[in-house]
């Protein structure tokens, strides 16, 4: 058998990678991922949800993209003007975070560069870890606009932003005021909810008497946390507690402060927790916080942003939070205000960064 000369020899296994790029490229070189405005039909435009540039994509981002991109795919069969609009987030702190993760493989840290040449640092990530993104993008074939993509840190989308902050504030949907935030003290910001990891840590439940300021008797307070009783602002009980209700609108001392602080009630009090009667300490825990607004409560931060004791802690400023507690503890014991403590397991937040 003769073999013609114009033949070509085939590859011994089909390559999808080659064939994928090849057709993926004649396709966007073509304009076919760009819109055909027509104003006779209905525009379908989706804005890609922008991953993140703390590195490549994973599975769940691959289906997600392959069941937007089918969506519009569909649409532009229809003949609709269609637009897949790419691109990716700068993500703030988490990728700040992954770049000192990298310095620190270095044996550097951020302070060692100073401002300047970290940021020039963090946008060498973004530089790379983008194109990569974009390159997975491709590989994946979805039909993005290229010609269109945006990072979260382009003036279009700044501006966008900015107007619509000023936008929601004029129509006053969005307001200034003192609320409770998870905050990180190495990271030194606050965290949202899905950031914080809760691990179960073995602690103590240490009971604390307040005495009744009009009278002999005290009341029993229970925590997991007595360096904070240096900012309480209130006792709560729960109305429906027979045992404590008539202590309701009282004045008790607080140990260690001598500041009067009032008994209060309310239904967020958990009577088969502890003694059933809660230091409030508005400052710093949320179910606090909003027990000390419904009563209208002073909020008193008595831990700064560095997690060290403020002005506020009185003789015990200046100390971290886990010698302060050590403090505490000694004081009330030395005041005869420590009626006791057992073990205690129970979730504690910490930074996912």
């Amino acid at each position: 058998m003769t073999i013609p000369k114009n033949s070509r020899q085939l590859a011994p296994a089909y390559e999808p990678g080659l064939v994928e790029e090849r057709i993926y490229e004649s396709w966007n070189s073509a304009g076919h991922f760009q819109p055909i405005l027509n104003n006779q039909k209905e525009p379908f435009v989706m804005i890609m949800p922008p991953p993140n540039v703390t590195g490549e994509l994973h599975m769940g981002h691959a289906l997600t993209f392959a069941i937007e991109d089918m969506m519009v795919r569909w649409h532009r069969m229809k003949g609709e003007p269609t637009l897949f609009l790419p691109g990716t987030d700068h993500a703030g702190i988490a990728t700040q975070v992954v770049v000192e993760r990298l310095l620190a493989s270095e044996g550097k840290t951020r302070h060692d560069l100073g401002r300047g040449e970290f940021e020039k640092r963090i946008w060498q990530w973004v530089d790379e870890y983008g194109e990569r993104i974009y390159e997975q993008l491709r590989r994946l074939g979805t039909s993005c606009d290229w010609s269109r993509k945006a990072f979260t840190l382009d003036e279009g989308p700044r501006e966008a932003v900015r107007k619509t902050f000023v936008d929601l504030y004029r129509k006053g949907l969005i307001y200034r005021g003192e609320r409770i935030t998870n905050w990180c003290p190495r990271c030194s910001t606050a965290l949202s909810d899905l950031e914080v990891k809760y691990k179960d840590i073995d602690g103590a439940l240490y009971e604390i008497s307040y005495p009744i300021v009009d009278g002999s008797d005290y009341l029993v307070v229970t925590t997991t946390r007595p360096e904070t009783m240096l900012g309480d602002t209130g006792v709560a009980v729960n109305p429906s507690d027979e045992r404590y209700k008539h202590l309701i609108g009282r004045e008790v001392r607080l140990p260690l402060t001598e500041r009067i602080i009032t008994v209060v009630g309310d239904e967020a009090v958990e009577v088969d927790f502890g003694s059933g009667a809660l230091k409030v300490t508005p400052g710093h825990d949320p179910v606090d916080f909003d027990i000390g607004l419904r009563h209208g409560l002073e909020v008193l931060s008595v831990i700064g942003d560095d997690a060290i004791m403020n002005q506020n802690a009185g003789d015990f400023a200046g100390l971290t939070r886990s010698d302060c507690r050590v403090k505490v503890i000694s004081a009330l014991e030395e005041q005869g205000r420590l009626l006791g403590s057992r073990e205690f397991r129970h979730a504690v937040g910490h930074c996912d960064r």
